[in-house]
């Protein structure tokens, strides 16, 4: 009898994790490499702004540890970070997020409001930048 038990326990536990959702459908790790992304694209075109790089780079690191947890495997996590129909993805979905936020590609004071907004707000995004 117990080892039908464990054996029913093993197999509905296989049966979860192998039902775990893509990586860009977990918000907590899709929306956070975005935010990562428009943070990047702000302080890379205002001058006014720089990135807090060490802190990305955590934060980075942390998802990946993350995505671990929730049962991930580096094949999986890797599959997601360098596909590069999941970079187009995340790419318009950035350029969309700048365009609502004001932004106009080229002109570097319209990336330094939406930046210096998110640093206010102390946003995800936010959070990454700082003022010069």
């Amino acid at each position: 009898m117990r080892a039908m038990i464990m054996a029913l326990i093993l197999s509905l536990t296989a049966g979860t994790a192998s039902a775990k959702p893509p990586l860009r459908e977990v918000p907590e790790i899709d929306g956070t490499i975005l935010a990562v992304g428009i943070a990047d694209e702000i302080r890379t075109n205002c001058p006014d702004i720089s990135g807090r790089l060490a802190k990305a780079y955590r934060t980075v690191l942390s998802l990946k540890s993350r995505a671990r947890d929730l049962g991930y495997s580096n094949a999986e996590i890797d599959a997601y970070r360098k596909s590069d129909a999941e970079k187009a993805r995340l790419k318009g979905a950035r350029d969309a997020y700048l365009r609502q936020g004001g932004v106009a590609q080229g002109q570097a004071a319209s990336y330094c409001d939406l930046g210096r907004v998110e640093i206010e707000k102390g946003s995800q995004i936010g959070a990454l930048l700082r003022m010069n």
